[in-house]
């Protein structure tokens, strides 16, 4: 059946997104930028974007593509053209040029659109849309069976799950608001066993968060924070390695991480991620961009 478009805003339109996701993972191992447990995680917290109708293009077994806007504050938000690789589907002129008419129907302020850089098509569309390259992002994998041994945090720290802190304020809170544990609570890949912080003296030192999807096998880690007064210590190692046991006891069979330092790039190379692709953030106005020729 050739792919028809649809609608959904909401939860809904959260579910059509991680369908699409698991399609596009299960299609190639390592194409495209995000995981279903992206955009569950980007769900933590109510955003304007909720009441925005993403477009997706369906055939009979599900979303084949689709343009997904998520605004990170009223005046910033990020577009994500996404197809499944090797399916009968839209072109990608034809999916980008729905997304700037998306953009411009619901965007504000700036918007980032992130490509992979070895994107050839994606790349000569959006920068041709007008749109200036910025930030770098590194995507590394590991595979669950080269994970390190779990390393115990330094004295007098604890890392302890979401399980175990029963009626506590989730860690989170302050950055992500009061709602962010009941928002993790409807994503169907959040597992509070794998919601990880460390804690000393009854205050929060860092928190890490692991997502493990049963459908591709992929293990995510987003977040991982230590708070400045406790960084140097180990801490984040100590909650990677555990963190990654954990998914490979889940049944993950490979891990994900993305990062933008060379900081965070050696320490996340240190417990066995290897760099496998990169993606640049273009950036811009809505008003400012030029329609697909």
């Amino acid at each position: 059946m050739l792919a028809h478009t649809i609608r959904a805003a909401g939860r809904d339109a959260l579910m059509l997104a991680t369908e699409l996701l698991h399609r596009a993972r299960l299609a190639d191992p390592r194409a495209g930028l995000w995981e279903a447990a992206d955009v569950q995680w980007w769900w933590r917290t109510p955003r304007r974007s909720d009441g925005v109708e993403r477009i997706f293009w369906v055939d009979d077994q599900g979303p084949v593509a689709g343009v997904l806007l998520t605004s990170w504050t009223d005046d910033d938000w990020q577009c994500d053209p996404i197809i499944v690789p090797r399916v009968p589907g839209p072109e990608p002129k034809v999916v980008w040029a729905q997304a700037l008419q998306e953009i411009d129907a619901h965007a504000m302020g700036q918007i980032e659109v992130p490509v992979r850089d070895d994107d050839v098509a994606f790349k000569e569309l959006v920068e041709g849309s007008g749109l200036v390259a910025g930030v770098r992002t590194t995507t590394a994998w590991m595979s669950a069976a080269d994970r390190t041994r779990v390393q115990s945090p330094a004295e007098g720290f604890a890392i302890v799950d979401r399980t175990q802190r029963g009626g506590k304020p989730h860690p989170m809170i302050h950055r992500n608001g009061e709602g962010v544990e009941e928002r993790l609570a409807q994503c169907p890949l959040y597992d509070p066993e794998l919601d990880l912080a460390v804690e000393t003296d009854g205050r929060i030192a860092g928190y890490s968060l692991y997502w493990f999807d049963p459908v591709t096998k992929v293990g995510l880690v987003e977040p991982v924070r230590v708070e400045d007064e406790y960084q140097r210590r180990g801490l984040a190692r100590a909650m990677l390695t555990a963190g990654i046991d954990r998914l490979a006891m889940k049944g993950a069979e490979h891990v994900k991480i993305s990062y933008r330092s060379e900081g965070a790039g050696a320490l996340y190379q240190g417990v066995g991620f290897q760099p496998d692709s990169t993606d640049t953030s273009y950036n811009g106005r809505p008003e400012q961009l030029t329609p697909v020729r």
